[in-house]
């Protein structure tokens, strides 16, 4: 019964785990790598389609994204688009962002959740003496190859036609239609365009998938490390 509960309570860790991962893959590919918004810009020609220079195009880009984790209280930026300085947001665009901080948020929310939660699991396996070579890396490596192999059969499902899981994404996650911008109106759709996003969701998988492999890997270490060692 004690070992049923160390390795419940280890899989629950791990579960927790892979979802601080995904989202902090998240974060890290649009907070934390250098110069990735500029380099997406110059793939798809960006500053062309909206008329502006990439230092202001650059400066809206930061302001969003401050928005977006909570470090700015309004949306709404003035810049140079096409020589005349405008406000670059539409009223439908702040509207949609809106949700889009909601979702960013909640999702930072829930990740502080799941570090408490993996706290408590690591406090509760000590008092359970687990073994920490053993019993703890197998649970580990029991709940993150099983939330591992969901993850990558939605990204495989995503992949073979993204437009369609993106809208669906969209229908899932959002109670009203803002999200559908029109780009002769509306410039959040021009700098982020459909390709960005194919680019940013890869990127992230790529990320999250990387950290995963580490973890597994370091988990079967640890195991065979203990197989030696008991030899």
């Amino acid at each position: 019964m004690n070992r049923l509960l160390q390795y419940t309570i280890g899989i629950i860790f791990s579960i927790c785990l892979m979802v601080v991962l995904l989202f902090t893959a998240v974060e890290a590919a649009v907070y934390w790598t250098p110069g990735y918004f500029e380099k997406e810009y110059k793939k798809y020609n960006v500053t062309e389609s909206v008329s502006m220079k990439m230092d202001d195009l650059m400066d809206v880009t930061n302001q969003m994204m401050a928005y977006l984790k909570g470090n700015r209280t309004e949306l709404q930026v003035t810049t140079t688009m096409g020589g005349v300085r405008r406000d670059f947001f539409s009223a439908r665009e702040i509207a949609h962002m809106e949700d889009v901080q909601g979702l960013f948020l909640g999702a930072m929310s829930i990740r502080r959740g799941c570090l408490m939660i993996m706290v408590l699991c690591l406090i509760i396996l000590m008092l359970l003496k687990i073994s920490w070579n053993n019993t703890f890396p197998r649970s580990v490596l029991i709940g993150s190859g099983l939330f591992f192999l969901g993850s990558a059969g939605i990204a495989g499902i995503i992949s073979t036609d993204f437009t369609r899981y993106f809208i669906l994404f969209h229908h899932m996650f959002f109670t009203n239609d803002f999200w559908m911008l029109d780009p002769s109106t509306d410039m959040l759709i021009n700098i982020v365009p459909e390709g960005f996003f194919r680019d940013t969701v890869f990127y992230i998988g790529f990320l999250y998938f990387f950290s995963v492999v580490v973890i597994l890997a370091l988990c079967v270490f640890l195991m065979r490390k203990k197989g030696k060692n008991s030899k």
